[in-house]
């Protein structure tokens, strides 16, 4: 079994919580269909191969498998922070793995049954992370958003919203070293989270970022008319790709371009509860 690739995306469904949970806070989705954009959203990473981080391999004994499932999980700077903060969770998630690997579990039923563990644990943290940490948790979405785009825009809409169309091989787009730098910001903000500055989120910075997002939201609604409608239900967007593709990306774009303070606030606001 590639215990990377079970392990890697066990966290890479994020992007797609981010954007499916501010869709739902704005009454854009419903929270069946933000439900089946995330779920499916892991489905499509199961298609990625990644053995460019380690090669799959044969049939291997019980402790080499053991081994090798260790391997991965120290090779990944996001559950080093786990097992540092939150043993009893990266055990919980260690055992489970294993637990379904040796009860014939396939690769991608180990992957649904972690990544709502995994995925839970971030979007928790992001609320805790420091302002910085957290723009650059969401900038480096959208870079590899952006990097796909550049590809194609059927690819875009595909890796946005996998359910519609199916996902995409995003590992023949986006460059090794970015995907490798997405780990580095996700880790990083997990330990901001953690460390003895850690950001509290109160009353006051939400209603300031529900206020901070209708002027962003009044602009995309005049610059995209009826379009804006395409969050709510994305099948509708066949044949407008590249409409819901930049709509994401101008969501974010202009979010990014309001102080750190506010635009973490609103970051924090869009995936809290998820």
């Amino acid at each position: 079994m590639n215990w990377t690739h079970v392990i890697l995306a066990g966290y890479i469904g994020a992007v797609i919580a981010v954007v499916v949970g501010f869709a739902r806070k704005k009454g854009w989705i419903g929270k069946v269909a933000a439900l089946v954009i995330a779920a499916v959203a892991i489905v499509a990473w199961n298609i990625i191969d990644v053995k460019y981080l380690i090669p799959r391999d044969g049939k291997t004994s019980m402790q080499a498998q053991v081994s090798q499932m260790d391997e991965a999980f120290n090779k990944m700077p996001v559950y080093q922070v786990m097992k540092e903060h939150q043993p009893a969770l990266f055990e919980s998630v260690r055992q489970r793995s294993l637990t379904m690997h040796k009860e014939g579990k396939t690769e991608q039923e180990i992957i649904d049954a972690i990544q709502p563990q995994i995925l839970a644990f971030q979007m928790k943290q992001l609320q805790n992370a420091a302002d910085a940490n957290v723009v650059a948790y969401m900038q480096i979405n959208m870079q590899q958003t952006a990097m796909v785009q550049k590809a194609s825009d059927d690819e875009c809409f595909r890796f946005l919203f996998p359910a519609v169309k199916g996902g995409i091989n995003a590992v023949r787009i986006i460059p090794r070293e970015v995907t490798m730098r997405r780990m580095e910001v996700d880790a990083d903000m997990l330990r901001s989270a953690f460390g003895p500055d850690k950001h509290t989120v109160t009353a006051e910075e939400r209603e300031q970022a529900q206020r901070d997002i209708q002027p962003i939201v009044q602009q995309l609604v005049k610059q995209y008319g009826q379009d804006i409608q395409l969050m709510e239900d994305p099948r509708q967007a066949i044949g407008k790709e590249a409409v819901a593709c930049n709509l994401v990306q101008d969501l974010w774009r202009n979010v990014m371009l309001l102080p750190p303070q506010k635009a973490a606030a609103i970051i924090r606001l869009s995936v809290e509860g998820q």
